[in-house]
């Protein structure tokens, strides 16, 4: 099956998930985003109570906090173990790699923020494929970190990541200009 057939696969069922759980994804990347900077936010609250050692800081970041788990259910409807924490960790580490990545563009160094930039899409990729059912925790594998796919062009088998794979469905189904 050549790339374009599976990713053409996926994002079959990705429709199949918005139309079953009536999901706007355009709304829902808006929200995602939402949330990463208001788990920002609480990062610095708690920096800064620390460094302020003014407590009222923290009864700041409980309200941030209290803001983010409701609007972190709007988008995570369903979870099972760890889902939750996981998705809310990958929208957290996506953001400062973007925000590092920005800072090494800035800097100059473009290859390096490049680098940060599609690490940062990764784990954002990820969040949409474990958060609509893409990515079935319970198939993978420990060694199957890599998927294969036959190249048509080249007619030699290709080496493409699961990230490579959800970004490719992420770049077509979830599009915040959709209005």
């Amino acid at each position: 099956m050549s790339k374009s057939d599976d990713v053409k696969k996926l994002l079959q069922k990705v429709e199949g998930v918005t139309k079953e759980k009536k999901l706007d994804l355009s709304s829902d990347e808006d929200l995602s985003i939402a949330i990463m900077n208001l788990i920002s936010i609480e990062e610095h609250l708690f920096f800064t109570s620390q460094k302020t050692g003014k407590s009222s800081y923290l009864d700041l970041l409980n309200e941030v906090r209290s803001m983010r788990k409701d609007l972190l259910k709007e988008i995570i409807k369903d979870y099972e173990g760890e889902v939750w924490c996981i998705s809310k960790h990958l929208l957290a580490s996506s953001m400062r790699l973007m925000e590092v990545g920005t800072k090494e563009l800035g800097k100059g160094d473009k290859k390096k923020a490049e680098s940060l930039f599609t690490k940062a899409y990764n784990l954002y990729s990820l969040f949409w494929g474990i958060n609509l059912n893409i990515v079935k925790t319970d198939s993978v594998k420990r060694n199957d970190t890599e998927i294969n796919f036959l190249d048509e062009k080249a007619n030699t088998k290709t080496s493409t990541s699961i990230f490579d794979k959800l970004g490719e469905v992420v770049k077509k189904a979830v599009d915040c200009c959709r209005e």
